[in-house]
């Protein structure tokens, strides 16, 4: 469990949860899941006495379940918003060993789409966040913030978040920009498995492969939607607030609305690109069984101009063949290089019909 303290410039970290809630600024408590569940007794006491209630039984359980799809939810005191982080990983196991051309391309380390809920709950002057005990995002925004000195500025022109409902949307969007850094990864690796439908050992093609790389962007298909939800509930909930006359009011909530629909632009963006690639791989397949169709066809098409250049050559040999005294040229000594130049003449204007017809060699 970290603890710290956001006022204006000055970011802090405190060892122990305070007795009192602060005179300025407000808490940021970043806890693991495992933490929250042992410690869930000092944070609601200190919840208490911080912002006047506690969390409820329900969102308590919504925090310690890993499972749990995006969502957004409210209550008085507080907003509760839970977004599933990325955790990308490269699963080489799906690559069998009898397969070599699996184990010799880029496609055989395939990204293994895993993600992890991360759940805020936003009160007026504490920030609650509750992620797996692994989880990179905490640890850089405290890193960040507190390399960022007094009167300094961050990369996007901002100071410090002013408030607990603009700390929790940059850390929402800095989990959306990984999955918008995932897109160049997944079309690379598409890229690849679609030189394979149409290489030479296109015959080869792993398609458990394939099939889990579809099922993967299902998974981060449904990943978006909810988060697309979650951040639309949020904005809509912020519409819903009851109109301020404070000026100073009015602009955070405006600047808390732009940030929300930037994050939810971000969202919109792995959405498009995730079904591009979902129509492109479904392209690819169908495009991969033409190529084998016009094949097959093409191999067919040989084998039948074969077929009909040999029947006649068939035909004058059975008809030579028959057990007959009487059939012509059967007794002279040139028989046979007069009926072996007739079938050579046969054989060779068949073949020059059938080639100036296209009937023999690839169609182009």
């Amino acid at each position: 469990m970290r603890i710290f303290h956001i006022h204006g410039d000055r970011f802090t970290e405190l060892q122990t949860l305070p007795e009192a809630a602060p005179a300025e600024g407000y808490f940021w408590v970043g806890v693991g899941r495992d933490d929250f569940e042992r410690h869930i007794d000092s944070l609601q006491a200190a919840l208490q006495r911080w912002a006047g209630g506690q969390l409820v039984g329900l969102h308590i359980s919504d925090l310690l379940n890993d499972q749990l799809p995006s969502h957004f939810d409210y209550t008085s005191l507080y907003d509760l918003l839970v977004f599933r982080r990325l955790a990308a990983g490269v699963d080489t196991a799906t690559a069998p060993a009898s397969n070599p051309i699996a184990n010799t391309t880029a496609s055989a380390a395939l990204t293994r789409i895993d993600t992890h809920p991360v759940g805020f709950a936003v009160f007026d002057r504490v920030l609650l966040t509750v992620h797996q005990a692994d989880c990179q995002v905490r640890d850089f925004f405290a890193s960040r913030l507190q390399h960022q000195g007094p009167n300094t500025e961050t990369r996007n022109g901002t100071r410090l978040p002013p408030n607990p409902s603009d700390m929790a949307l940059r850390m929402v969007n800095y989990m959306v920009d990984s999955y918008l850094e995932l897109r160049r990864l997944l079309t690379r690796q598409f890229d690849q498995l679609q030189k394979e439908l149409f290489g030479a050992n296109a015959g080869r093609v792993s398609w458990e492969l394939l099939l889990e790389a579809r099922n993967g962007l299902h998974l981060l298909e449904d990943t978006c939607e909810d988060q697309r939800a979650a951040i639309t509930e949020w904005i809509d909930a912020l519409d819903e607030l009851p109109r301020e006359d404070d000026l100073a009011v009015l602009r955070e909530r405006e600047l808390l609305g732009v940030r929300a629909r930037d994050v939810l632009e971000h969202i919109e963006r792995v959405l498009t690109h995730v079904r591009r690639l979902e129509s492109s791989a479904e392209t690819a397949v169908q495009m991969h069984f033409s190529a084998q169709s016009n094949r097959t066809n093409e191999i067919m098409r040989t084998l039948t101009v074969l077929t009909a250049i040999f029947m006649p050559l068939n035909l004058v040999t059975g008809f030579f063949g028959m057990n007959f005294e009487g059939l012509p040229l059967i007794h002279s000594a040139r028989g046979f290089w007069w009926t072996f130049g007739f079938l050579l003449l046969i054989g060779a204007g068949l073949s020059w019909y059938f080639w100036r017809k296209r009937y023999l060699g690839r169609s182009r």
